[in-house]
């Protein structure tokens, strides 16, 4: 655990929201992240108890913060830096099962689609 001047962007790079802390800017950039409710800064600090909402694409949580961290450890570590909420995971819980039941149609074609998939994919609706 380092000091408590750890930038946003640093902070959900070192807690493992993100790949990169450039990934983690942009998001705060475009408004994928939010502290209380409020859209931040890429160099806005985090404090110990903020809540933050997190959306990287693929994703959405609502997680309170715990630890201060500018150093991206291990994946057990990063854990022990937030707790996500009983809202988010029932709502990570329930996309999950959205997606397992009502895949995206084209997803699983690798690379660009043929005529024959084009067809399969117009079929399904996409």
């Amino acid at each position: 655990m380092e000091d408590n001047n750890v930038r946003i962007d640093k902070w959900l790079w070192a807690a493992r929201f993100f790949k990169t802390r450039s990934l983690a800017a942009e998001a705060v950039d475009r408004g994928r992240v939010r502290i209380g409710g409020e859209p931040v800064k890429p160099a806005r600090n985090v404090k110990l108890n903020d809540k933050i909402f997190i959306d990287n694409g693929s994703d959405r949580w609502e997680v309170v913060v715990l630890g201060i961290s500018d150093k991206r450890g291990p994946a057990p570590v990063a854990r022990e830096l937030y707790r996500e909420t009983e809202d988010s995971l029932v709502r990570r819980e329930n996309d999950s099962e959205a997606r397992r039941l009502f895949p995206e149609p084209g997803s699983t074609i690798k690379g660009r689609p043929t005529k024959r998939d084009r067809r399969a994919i117009s079929r399904a609706g996409g």
